[in-house]
């Protein structure tokens, strides 16, 4: 970065002269800040690409954004800053808090230097009097993703008690309509929807990770924005442990997104000299949150160590075997596995001491010799054996009050009392801030990681944190834990170049940026059940990559929601993800191995569309009706499903789009997979080699199948021209 302008003084220009600011500019995203905004400096646009703008037009874009004095209020109108604070009169949410034990709770930040480049920017701001320096580094992302994070560093000379540091976006004034998601285990990222009037929308996670009920997004628009169209600006918090998000519309004209960590009481007191970086806060906008979605997308694929190589179609164990585990069985499914195509059988819960069940043995990260006496040998052995990659299922940060860990060391466990809190499985969880802790789980991870060739770890997470805290009457422990949790998985996968981890926790309750930074996919739902997964994946996918959300067949009848399910529907949701399989196949006949066998292959076939493309969903379809797809980045090939959820208004169905795809191409339709027709008539184009132009699936579409509720087709679009 090179220096385009720096504060000599802190005294602000008069009203009259001319604003100093900033424009950077990446990835069709334009943010413009307004260096001299009063009380301090201000984005003053996110949004479209600024394109033909001079210097002259962007000042004048600046005052335009300034509001004017008005009676009752303050003699200067406070307007929303980069960094708002109480005694600058900003009445609304504040980005910026803190004390000296109940003192020096006063904030007024300066503008004292400004380092910048064409796509970010480091603002520097001071407090003198409440001996505070803070740093907001704004950045665009190659593909017009905006970052965010403040950096407070405690230039007193007492200890400084940070309870807040979020940074703002800001929002188009007609932006009055929130989107986010909520849901539970089993149900997670279920959308939901209200009018955002003056005031503020807050939504926050105390449960030490993520969150099952967390918000994947904090989405504001024009009222009934869509996928496909709306404008729409949304932010993403990239940290796993506690965090807030909130919208707010004022009453002086500013409407703003902001979010961050979520301090607990005392959680971070900053001796003198010391500093504190929030995470990284992203936002992202769009005419459509498919514009907004491929933001995030096409930003997380450009990254150095995102995964490049075909994703491996995995078997997990648990639904087939649970605890039950010998070597024949594994052996037996490991054979059936490769039959039908698997690259990576995945033993899950259940090898290591003492776990016959979820009441014993987490901690105790050494192989079971009861079960396994030769350890794990002739297991790994044998999968490889037959092509496949070997995964283990840890849960590194668990301990069961009934292990020898939790025996030996009491002083390990998250507690802030003398009692432990209130137990979720059976299980506790291990303080991995404690060096001691911490060291004896890396210690026992990078032995097994030594002794057995495992290229993918399930690291799952089955509880939240409840009073975690260092011990009895001890302080807050979930920031130094989460960073923990970060420094184990950089320390694990530095030391085994190719090693894969999956972030598990109860299915999908630590889906974030911050833990995807480090891992290569993550569980999406420990629920199967097609019909519910189509919510949770949607949603979850506005923000992850679909080759990062693990999607598997599951068995005839759902093991989370006792759903009897057809495999044509299973496979038509699991396919336009991280494909895999949940299901006992040695229970399985010779003929419906084969039916699997092609789902797989079908999967492997269109996974460089997956990993690449750009995902669609439709918007305006008949309730009933589920049409979603992934467009490949040139546009030369695209698949489709449509699914039945329910019975449709209309019988037959009126045609649904299939938008995304280049308007003046021409695109031959074919079906790939789709269940028994239900005893209709053939749908002709189905049944013929029909070739229709991109504008035309888009604005006019196909006649859907006739199909029964939790039926599903698959249809490839490719490009003729």
């Amino acid at each position: 970065m090179h220096s385009t302008d720096r504060l000599l003084d802190a005294e602000r220009t008069s009203p009259s002269a001319e604003p100093r600011v900033l424009h950077l500019s990446r990835g069709g995203t334009s943010v413009v800040v307004d260096l001299d905004a009063t009380p301090g400096p201000a984005i003053v646009h996110w949004g479209e690409a600024l394109t033909g703008s001079t210097p002259d037009t962007l000042r004048s874009l600046a005052v335009a954004a300034r509001g004017q004095r008005v009676s009752g209020g303050l003699d200067t109108t406070p307007a929303l800053t980069l960094v708002p604070t109480g005694a600058e009169g900003w009445f609304a949410a504040p980005g910026l808090e803190g004390h000296r034990e109940g003192a020096g709770v006063s904030i007024r930040l300066s503008l004292a230097d400004v380092q910048a480049g064409e796509h970010r920017a480091s603002l520097a701001l001071v407090d003198a009097e409440a001996g505070l320096a803070v740093r907001v580094e704004v950045r665009i992302g190659p593909s017009g993703l905006l970052h965010q994070r403040v950096t407070v560093r405690n230039a007193g000379a007492t200890p400084y008690t940070l309870q807040a540091a979020h940074p703002t976006f800001p929002l188009p004034w007609d932006a009055t309509e929130v989107l986010d998601t909520t849901g539970h285990h089993l149900r997670e990222r279920s959308p939901q929807r209200r009018d955002l009037g003056i005031g503020v929308h807050v939504r926050e996670s105390r449960r030490g990770r993520t969150g099952a009920d967390s918000t994947i997004l904090l989405a504001a628009g024009r009222p009934g924005f869509g996928f496909e169209r709306g404008r729409v600006h949304g932010i993403h918090v990239a940290w796993s442990g506690n965090h807030r998000v909130l919208a707010e519309r004022t009453t002086t004209g500013d409407a703003f997104l902001a979010g961050g960590e979520l301090l607990l009481p005392g959680e971070v007191v900053l001796a003198a000299g010391a500093a504190y970086s929030s995470p990284w806060v992203i936002g992202s906008w769009g005419d459509g949150l498919t514009a907004l979605s491929a933001r995030f997308h096409d930003e997380w694929r450009a990254r150095p160590q995102h995964p490049r190589r075909p994703r491996p179609v995995t078997l997990n164990t648990w639904e087939a075997v649970y605890f039950d585990h010998s070597l024949d069985r594994l052996t037996a499914l490991a054979d059936a596995a490769a039959s039908v195509g698997v690259e990576r059988f995945v033993l899950d819960d259940g090898w290591f001491e003492g776990r016959r069940d979820d009441t014993a043995g987490l901690g105790d990260w050494t192989v079971d010799t009861a079960v396994w006496p030769r350890g794990l040998h002739p297991l790994v052995d044998h999968v490889r054996g037959l092509g496949m990659e070997f995964g283990l299922w840890v849960e590194p940060e668990m301990v069961n009050p009934d292990s020898d860990l939790a025996r030996q060391h009491p002083d390990w466990l998250l507690r802030g009392r003398m009692s432990l809190p209130p137990s979720a499985r059976q299980q506790q969880v291990v303080d991995l801030s404690q060096p001691e802790a911490y060291a004896h789980i890396a210690g026992r991870l990078h032995a097994l990681l030594d002794e057995y060739p495992i290229a993918y770890l399930k690291w799952d997470h089955n509880r939240d944190l409840v009073d975690a805290a260092s011990g009895p009457a001890g302080g807050a422990r979930v920031h130094e834990h989460t960073l923990a949790v970060y420094r184990l998985i950089d320390e694990l996968k530095a030391a085994h170049p190719g090693l894969e981890i999956e972030s598990c926790a109860s299915g999908g309750a630590r889906v974030d940026l911050g833990i995807l930074d480090r891992t290569d996919r993550v569980w999406t739902s420990d629920s199967l059940d097609p019909l519910e997964r189509l919510d949770n994946q949607k949603h979850t996918g506005i923000v992850v990559p679909p080759e990062m959300l693990g999607m598997h067949l599951t068995s005839p009848v759902v093991h989370s929601s006792g759903r009897t399910v057809s495999l044509g529907l299973s496979g038509a949701v699991a396919l336009l993800g991280h494909f895999g399989i949940e299901w006992d196949l040695t229970s399985l006949d010779d003929t419906r191995r084969a039916e699997i066998a092609e789902w797989v292959a079908l999967a492997k076939r269109l996974r460089p569309l997956v990993a690449s493309g750009r995902v669609i969903h439709v918007d305006g379809t008949d309730p009933g009706i589920d049409v979603r797809g992934v467009v490949g980045a040139d546009a030369a090939s695209a698949v489709f499903t449509i699914v039945q959820t329910a019975t449709s208004a209309a019988y037959p169905p009126g045609r649904v789009r299939m938008p995304g795809l280049d308007p003046a191409r021409a695109y031959r339709l074919r079906v790939l997979m789709r269940d028994d027709d239900a005893g209709q008539s053939a749908l002709e184009w189905a049944e013929s080699d029909i070739v229709l132009t991109g504008r035309q699936l888009a604005e006019v579409g196909v006649r859907p199948p006739v199909q029964r509720p939790q039926q599903a087709m698959v249809v490839e679009l490719t490009a003729e021209n």
